[in-house]
């Protein structure tokens, strides 16, 4: 919160110079629903350390979080400072008309798009914490074995797929098309009697997730799982091997147990394809080859990008966590959390003396040398202009 000190140029000789940090406002967080005390208060917590008002919306699609925000935050902190609005999309419409200094949403891109529509209105600074789908590349030098424990705990640990960050598609050779045999071992022969695997959050979604697999151009491409319990809301960890990219499966974020394998003839075919879809909020890449890894830094644009395992990476506060294109727009955790709701101020301190005469007019050829050196930096031409030249003009 302290301002930071930075050089003062010899051009506004004598002077100091900072950055100081000021709270943005009254700041509107919409929060989703598959994280809901997280992603609820998680952006609050930078909000208020940033020193602004905040409304929180929370998600309707889990009222009991919903209402449990709304019942104990005015209890424990000052409700002049943080409000919560509960609702659905009557309430949030008429949140969005108001005018904020700053609004926070994580969801999906086609709220998204809705969230930055409204905010252009009133030249709103947004945060957009939105999702797509997030590339594995397997390359065939790996421990399978560890490494499909590590992509399975990503997808189906993470909540059974319901995260912005699960891995939503594989990308691998075909003589390496993973076995995930670490599935039965998760879950149990019957996945869906296994406690440790999250249920769909509602039936809107359940259909959601059921028309994917009833596509009749990915329904006989199923390898292992495909099993539902329409009445418990609970579909087993699914793959599918060499769906078709023109398939709903892989033109949508799945957000979901579903997980697609694509095969190539070479691992960095995979560039290309991943570079063919929209930025992803996240890349994930196995291998032990140094220049893949390095290749895949430099080739692949993400939110974030992780090598050797899934979905870790955004618990380190001190990298942000963020989209990029249709991913998201800015980032938070740790002290990026106080950075996106924070105005850094350039604040600049002269004295009274000092005073340049090359600076006014009227302006000569004399005069415009010497401006033309402080310009480009050149001492000689400062040190005219800190002394007065030229005299007597």
């Amino acid at each position: 919160m302290k301002p930071k000190k930075v050089h003062a140029r010899l051009m506004t000789f004598p002077s100091t110079a900072k950055i100081a940090p000021e709270p943005i406002g009254v700041v509107l967080i919409i929060s989703a629903w598959n994280y809901p005390l997280l992603l609820s208060l998680d952006p609050v917590i930078g909000a208020i350390a940033a020193g602004n008002a905040v409304l929180l919306k929370p998600s309707e699609v889990a009222p009991t979080t919903s209402s449990l925000l709304a019942e104990l935050l005015p209890r424990y902190i000052d409700s002049t400072c943080i409000k919560v609005v509960e609702g659905g999309i009557h309430e949030t419409t008429a949140l969005l008309e108001q005018k904020w200094d700053k609004i926070f949403y994580t969801g999906n891109s086609k709220v998204g798009r809705i969230v930055m529509a409204a905010a252009a209105r009133h030249l709103t600074p947004v945060v957009l914490e939105l999702g797509g789908k997030c590339p594995v590349v397997v390359d065939s030098n790996v421990n399978l074995h560890v490494d499909a424990k590590r992509i399975a705990a990503g997808k189906w640990g993470c909540n059974n797929g319901q995260a912005c960050i699960a891995p939503d598609f594989i990308i691998t050779t075909l003589s390496f098309a993973p076995k995930l045999e670490v599935l039965e071992k998760f879950y149990g022969k019957d996945p869906l009697l296994s406690a440790d695997l999250s249920w769909v959050v509602n039936m809107n979604h359940f259909n959601r997730l059921k028309g994917m697999m009833d596509d009749e151009m990915v329904s006989d491409k199923v390898v292992l799982g495909g099993q539902r319990d329409e009445q418990e809301l609970k579909i087993a960890p699914t793959i599918y091997l060499d769906v078709p990219l023109d398939s709903t499966i892989m033109k949508e974020e799945i957000f979901g147990p579903l997980l697609p394998i694509i095969t190539v003839d070479k691992i960095h075919e995979s560039f290309g394809l991943i570079n063919s879809m929209t930025k992803p909020l996240a890349a994930y890449l196995f291998t032990r080859d140094s220049k893949l890894q390095e290749q895949f830094e430099r080739t692949i644009s993400a939110g974030g990008m992780l090598l050797n395992d899934t979905s870790i990476h955004l618990t380190n506060p001190h990298l942000p966590f963020g989209g990029v294109g249709e991913s998201g727009t800015g980032a938070y955790h740790g002290k990026f959390s106080f950075d996106a709701f924070s105005h850094r101020k350039a604040v600049l301190h002269r004295g009274f003396w000092g005073e340049a005469k090359a600076r006014y007019p009227p302006y000569s050829p004399a005069k415009l040398k010497i401006l033309r050196g402080v310009l480009e930096g050149k001492l000689v031409a400062m040190i005219q202009a800190i002394m007065g030249f030229p005299r007597g003009k």
